[in-house]
């Protein structure tokens, strides 16, 4: 009786300790970004240049905003920003738009932004929605542009459009 009374007051004590609430508050964004960054894998910019080199097959995407999407981005990356890519990336409709195959679960997918704190919410995002090979590139576009600063696309749209303020800092 005595076992069965220890075991309870365990499983008492670690219900307390873990929660049974699964909402978790951070006191900045930088710390929800350090807390969420250890669920997500990374990827440099050298490893990513040389999966390109190589041929491998992946998705990248590009969750900057259009603005700042325009002015430069990696060859072959896709702009879904950060804001709807939870409702994009399981749209067909959306990838026949880009003469695309809609991403498997299985699929290898590198997201990026400007410095890589976007990223790791895109990427913890795509977990959440079932996708299981999610990479983030560390240090995002500013990390590739600075290494590979002739390897990159601009939008034909930059020329038709006047200056735009970039978004989004992170």
């Amino acid at each position: 009786m005595k076992k069965y009374l220890g075991i309870a007051g365990i499983l008492i004590v670690f219900s307390i300790l873990t929660g049974c609430n699964k909402n978790v508050e951070y006191s900045s964004i930088d710390e929800m970004i350090e807390s969420t960054a250890i669920k997500v894998a990374d990827v440099s910019a050298s490893e990513l240049k040389a999966k390109l080199d190589e041929g491998e097959m992946m998705l990248l995407i590009d969750v900057r905003e259009h603005s700042e999407h325009i002015y430069g981005f990696i060859p072959g990356a896709v702009n879904i920003c950060r804001g709807v890519l939870e409702f994009r990336i399981g749209n067909e409709e959306f990838w026949d738009s880009q003469f695309l195959y809609l991403p498997e679960k299985n699929e290898e997918i590198i997201v990026y932004c400007k410095k890589g704190k976007r990223g790791v919410l895109a990427a913890n995002s795509l977990k959440m929605l079932g996708y299981t090979n999610v990479k983030n590139l560390k240090g995002g576009w500013k990390e590739w542009e600075m290494n590979y600063p002739l390897l990159h696309e601009k939008s034909l749209e930059e020329a038709s459009h006047g200056a735009v303020e970039e978004e989004g800092g992170c």
